[in-house]
């Protein structure tokens, strides 16, 4: 079996495969899995990079039958079932996941794909981090005093824009109500649609707006982003916010390596799968996770989330065994544990359940916390280890800890040095983007 891709949904198919002792290799260009919903934290030095960045050798310890193999990938053959690596090397499998996860999708803006942060992996999450870290020495050292410097605008108001934009927020209000800034830089989170986290209730849409401008952030809705420079951003409105820094959280699209791989790619340039993960006129291969058009019992396609990831992995390595029993494979079941988002300091918004029941508050991150345990329990066994230090995060002075300069302390995976992921800030795709066809994806 050939899995292409290390994240929730190549884990899982491979996890499930190994728990019966079925051969797998998989592939991925990182050799660690990340667990993007925390990616937040990350930049504003709430948790270090590697708290967020598994090894994949430590997740399959356990397995002997999963080989992992940390390499570019050159070319993709879905006939042949097969991989070409940049080194050369060509790997095939009996059957073949694609799993290769998402990139940013620029929608053609000019300016964004050069001057902008994408928040879609650990190596984005760091340098944003580097790049705050950087600005806010100058300001509190005094080696610079141009005003604005500190604001920025986060494009996008799913959850990816609305966590950035109120952790960036609360940690500015620290920074400045502890002395070591005399005016906090200007948050503003800006979307083209008429309210923030759309898919979400409209008790919702104001709870968010509410909490976001408690933390002293500015909400912009209703107006879309037409370029992207080094010192600010045009809106289509013909207005201009001045700003160093612009968080990119304004949709994603499928990877590359899978738009190339030979099946025309559909709405947001991922693949269309049939009900049970395959592609249509290729025997034994299947598609999953972030990379995947899934269909849902009412036909449309299902969102791009944590858990349809790593159940659609799992579902498509049931599947496989099924064929290898000569049994008939069965359309994919998705379980709704509903959606959820992190605003703020005792400020979340949760719809849990397949019916929605919608909760905000304290609450709330208790459902924001089960549901990623659960996610973490997949890829790891150490779940009561971060309840433990999700409580602590949540109810400490965040003034004590969140200046960009501090170092926080490592939730230790493992006791083996060698256990520790290699984060490279290097952009893989600089050679290839444009604004219109981006790419970033951690695929391999």
């Amino acid at each position: 079996m050939l899995i292409l891709g290390g994240g929730l949904a190549g884990v899982a198919c491979a996890h499930a495969l190994g728990d019966e002792g079925v051969a797998v290799t998989l592939v991925d260009r990182n050799d660690y899995h990340q667990f993007q919903p925390l990616l937040y934290q990350v930049v504003t030095s709430q948790l270090p990079a590697e708290d967020i960045a598994r090894p994949h050798r430590t997740i399959f310890a356990d397995y002997p039958s999963v080989q992992v193999v940390t390499a570019p990938v050159k070319a993709v053959h879905l006939i042949e079932r097969s991989l070409v690596l940049s080194d050369g090397r060509t790997l095939s499998g009996s059957h073949f996941v694609m799993a290769a996860g998402a990139r940013p999708n620029f929608f053609g803006v000019p300016g964004a794909a050069e001057h902008t942060f994408p928040m879609y992996s650990v190596s984005d999450a760091e340098r944003l981090r580097l790049h705050l870290q950087r600005l806010l020495h100058e300001v509190m050292s005094g080696a610079t005093t141009a005003e604005g410097v500190l604001d920025v605008v986060v494009v996008g108001g799913g959850p990816t824009g609305v966590e950035t934009a109120g952790a960036l927020a609360e940690l500015m209000q620290a920074l400045h109500e502890s002395g070591r800034l005399a005016r906090p830089g200007r948050i503003t989170v800006v979307d083209r649609g008429p309210a923030l986290l759309a898919p979400f209730s409209s008790k919702a849409h104001h709870y968010a707006v509410t909490k976001l401008a408690e933390a002293g952030a500015t909400v912009r809705l209703g107006v879309g982003v037409s370029a992207v420079h080094p010192d600010r951003v045009e809106f289509d409105d013909r207005s201009v916010i001045p700003a160093h820094t612009v968080v990119w959280g304004g949709g994603e699209s499928g990877a590359a390596v899978a738009q190339n791989a030979g099946p025309g790619p559909g709405r947001g340039g991922r693949l269309d799968v049939r009900p049970d993960l395959t592609l249509a006129r290729y025997p034994g291969v299947y598609a999953v996770g972030d990379v995947a058009n899934i269909p849902s019992h009412d036909g449309d396609a299902l969102p791009q989330l944590g858990s349809v990831a790593q159940q659609s992995g799992r579902w498509a390595a049931e599947n496989i065994l099924r064929e290898r029993r000569n049994e008939p494979t069965k359309p994919f079941s998705y379980k709704d544990k509903g959606i959820m988002a992190m605003i703020g300091r005792n400020a979340a918004v949760a719809e849990v359940g397949k019916r929605h029941h919608e909760v905000q508050g304290p609450l709330a991150f208790a459902a924001w916390l089960g549901l990623h345990a659960i996610l973490l329990s997949g890829a790891h066994s150490k779940a009561d280890a971060f309840l433990s230090w999700a409580w602590d995060y949540f109810d400490r002075d965040h003034a004590a800890f969140i200046e960009a300069s501090s170092a926080p302390q490592r939730i230790a995976w493992s006791d083996d040095e060698h256990d520790e992921p290699h984060i490279s800030l290097e952009r893989h795709d600089l050679t290839i983007r444009s604004p219109a066809t981006p790419s970033g994806d951690n695929h391999g």
